[in-house]
């Protein structure tokens, strides 16, 4: 939204600077993106004197003129006819940057002749096309003055600040200059001048009627306005309105039509001006029946869909409702008589409309965002009257069919919630004054918002309007008041606490934390269980985001993918975010999930480099779950999910049913369709499976220690090849629970003498006495508890 200063001065009495608008207009809310001063570039033009004027030795078309200035007589060429003795010239000195010619200017010789400056004309100094001579500046201002002091108190339209600010889309009224002066009068930087739009009486009826189509009634087009102005003048606007639109970046084009442009950023109310007489009978409302092509006044041609909202003539479609005129019934300097409309449009549908067309244009803008429903007449009469001013001409009276919308509605005003809410203390009654100066009517403890605010829709929108008016930067940091003694209560849940935990631990281990859409594309979340018609999305960012993640993994491959297209082809990533089963909240589960990609190992000529395999995932997984309490002994099933290695991944359960998580390969399908390079390896865990501690106390248990020497014996059995090595270490592990500390393999040999189908496994086993030293009696004794377990459990026998 841009607007110059003067143009808020229409609306806001105010003598505040454009910084202190500026500063105010951000805190309000209304950020300001830039401000354009023209003066800025003319600060150092000033006010000169021209005492003499020669004729140029050996040019015909210049002259030498002595020039009066601040520094003293200057001698400057002169090329302009007009350069002649006892005016009042703009003059440039030696050094002076010339914006309208990108040119710095220094002392030079033209002809053999010195020049020390320069005399200006308007176009050098881009305040208009006039080139013809150099600026005569009428009166006796005195030499030196700044030429921009002179502006300012002669022709401030010339050097207006111009100011964008970005409106969020919840502030449509501020859309228009009008909304902009009664934030900043409610602030206190100005006093908002009333405006007073009073009705055009209509000399004779309208012959061009308006109607709206039953079934756009209710959803599409309420109210639709307008009359015929007969007679006009359709020339060039004035220099005031045609400074304004171009300080914004509107081309001029019309006095009809930027009249109608003005009016779309002066008061956030689009119009649109037919011409009469090629309009055919009356002007219908109705929905678009077949395809049809329609050129719009953007010099396009749209494929017009059925369904769409249009405005008819006998002949056609004649415009686009609300967002696009058409060329042929679009005015020229021809045009004498003209059909003004004024019309309120639904957000919806005209947003659908224009993004299947990808149209874009500043009344689709503000309709897609909603305008005030009551100021449709209004509109049309103050548009009236600046025509009947600027072209003159005769008014019919209004058609109309439909009404304005109700938006009646009102909240009450808890004065008390703003301490609450936002942790101010404003006066209950400031906090009236200030709905009352934003347009809103107080009745007792009721506010009625107006017309222009549909974004107010409940109490604490009040709150929050009093707070910005008031300005947030007033908000002063208080510790919260505590409703006991002594230290407060944890607030954090046990789900919490394991999630940070789990980032702590995955961070520790070399891993890079990622955070990744929740959404995900149909054939992602198909690949990784999901893709279910209940976690589809119905409105969705893109097509690559239409689901709900079943899993992290997606997102996560996704992230690798991008990395090794960019060259790091090694990595460790790792997410802990929320999955989605389904639509209900229940469905709703939290994950741990970590990728290896390439290689690990340090990349120099001492360090062992090998590819990430089952082993790291299984590793990392086991430590996390240790971090987040799981117990150390867990059991590895082989049924795995579709997008696990089937050979090379298990998951960690407690028990056949409850499982805590999965370890291992990815499928080669895929990671091909991620289009990953090297060996990729993953860990999965289910934190809110993990069981949490029976006992609650504040200490932790007592570290055990032992005084006396652990024994470590080895054993190698021969099995049979199927045999899984966990097995083998849990039967050795249950020949003395309490003497036997850790079982572990250290070794694993195929071929040789064993034969086909058979395999040597290497255990190391740990004994912890805690009472005596261990004789050699005892240790063989348990030694052979254990060669009688494993035989037993496995089928082997002790390697000779």
């Amino acid at each position: 939204m841009k607007f110059t200063l003067s143009w808020l001065k229409d609306h806001l009495d105010t003598d505040a600077s454009v910084a202190e608008i500026a500063d105010t207009l951000t805190d309000l809310g209304l950020e300001v993106e830039e401000v354009v001063d023209p003066a800025d570039a003319l600060g150092a033009f000033t006010v000169g004197f021209v005492k003499e004027a020669e004729q140029h030795p050996d040019a015909d078309r210049l002259r030498v003129c002595q020039v009066e200035t601040d520094e003293g007589v200057k001698q400057i060429i002169c090329g302009a006819p007009n350069a002649r003795a006892g005016i009042r010239v703009v003059v440039a000195k030696p050094g002076m940057y010339i914006p309208g010619i990108d040119t710095t200017i220094q002392v030079g010789k033209i002809r053999g002749v010195e020049s020390h400056g320069m005399m200006c004309s308007e176009r050098e100094m881009e305040l208009s096309e006039e080139h013809d001579g150099i600026i005569e500046l009428p009166g006796e201002p005195a030499v030196g003055t700044k030429f921009t002091d002179w502006l300012a108190e002669h022709d401030a339209g010339k050097v207006d600040p111009m100011i964008e600010i970005a409106i969020t889309p919840n502030r449509q009224d501020a859309l228009g200059v009008r909304g902009v002066a009664r934030d900043l009068a409610a602030r206190g930087l100005g006093t908002l001048k009333p405006q007073v739009i009073a009705p055009v009486p209509g000399a004779f009826a309208s012959p061009i009627g308006v109607r709206i189509d039953a079934a756009l009634k209710d959803k599409g087009c309420p109210h639709f306005t307008g009359r015929v102005i007969r007679g006009v003048k359709n020339g060039p606007s004035p220099a005031w309105l045609q400074a304004r639109l171009k300080a914004i970046g509107l081309r001029p084009i019309s006095a009809l039509v930027d009249i109608t442009n003005f009016f779309t950023y002066d008061q956030n109310r689009p119009l649109h001006v037919f011409d009469a007489d090629v309009v055919q009978g009356d002007l219908v409302i109705r929905p678009v029946d077949e395809v049809t092509e329609y050129a719009g006044l953007d010099d396009k041609t749209y494929a017009v869909e059925p369904g769409m909202m249009g405005i008819y003539d006998d002949a056609g479609l004649e415009s686009l409702a609300g967002i696009l005129g058409g060329t042929h019934s679009g005015c020229t300097e021809q045009t004498v008589n003209v059909f003004l409309e004024s019309a309120y449009w639904d957000p919806v549908t005209i947003a659908g409309t224009a993004r299947k067309l990808k149209v874009n244009s500043d009344a689709k803008y503000r309709f897609e965002r909603g305008v005030d429903p009551e100021h449709t007449l209004p509109g049309l009469e103050a548009a009236t009257q600046m025509i009947l001013e600027l072209c003159g001409g005769e008014a019919s009276e209004v058609v109309q069919d439909g009404a304005p919308l109700d938006v009646a509605r009102a909240y009450k005003l808890d004065t008390d919630r703003v301490a609450s809410l936002v942790g101010m203390e404003i006066p209950a009654e400031t906090q009236r004054a200030t709905l009352e100066a934003l347009g809103f009517t107080l009745e007792g403890d009721m506010a009625h918002p107006p017309s222009w605010r549909g974004d107010v829709k409940g109490e604490a929108d009040l709150v929050e309007e009093v707070a910005r008016i008031a300005s947030l930067t007033k908000l002063e940091g208080k510790p919260m008041a505590r409703t006991q003694p002594g230290v407060p209560r944890p607030i954090l849940t046990p789900g919490q606490k394991r999630e940070a935990i789990a980032r702590r631990s995955c961070a520790a281990l070399g891993y890079n934390e990622c955070v990744t859409y929740s959404f995900i594309d149909a054939a992602s979340a198909a690949r990784f269980g999901g893709g279910q018609e209940t976690t589809r999305l119905e409105n969705p960012i893109s097509s690559e985001m239409s689901h709900m993640r079943p899993s992290l993994l997606p997102g996560l491959l996704q992230a690798a993918a991008r990395n090794q297209a960019r060259g790091f082809m090694d990595l460790a990533l790792f997410e802990v975010g929320a999955v989605y089963h389904g639509a209900e909240p229940e469905d709703q589960e939290a994950l741990i999930t970590g990728i290896l990609v390439g290689h690990g190992g340090a990349r120099d000529r001492f360090g062992a480099r090998r590819a990430v395999d089952i082993f790291d995932a299984k590793a990392d997984a086991e430590a996390v779950l240790a971090a987040l309490g799981a117990p150390a002994k867990l059991m590895h099933l082989r049924e795995v999910n579709d997008w696990w290695h089937p050979g090379r991944s298990a998951k960690l359960s407690l028990g056949p049913k409850n499982v805590l998580g999965a370890f291992g390969e990815l499928h080669p399908k895929v990671t091909q369709a991620y289009g990953l390079k090297g060996n990729v390896v993953a860990f999965a865990i289910h934190p809110a499976k993990i069981p949490f501690p029976k006992a609650k106390g504040p200490t932790r248990a007592a570290l055990q220690l032992h005084d006396l020497q652990a024994v470590e014996r080895d054993f190698a059995f021969v099995v049979d090849a199927g045999v899984e090595a966990g097995a083998l270490v849990n039967a050795a592990a249950g020949a003395d629970k309490a003497l036997i500390a850790e079982v572990r393999v250290f070794d694993e040999f195929i071929g040789g003498s064993l034969g086909e189908g058979k395999k040597s496994l290497a255990i190391a086993v740990r004994l912890q006495p805690s009472d005596k030293t261990l004789t050699d009696e005892e240790i063989e004794a348990v030694g052979a508890k254990i060669v009688a377990k494993v035989e037993k459990a496995t089928g082997g026998s002790l390697r000779g």
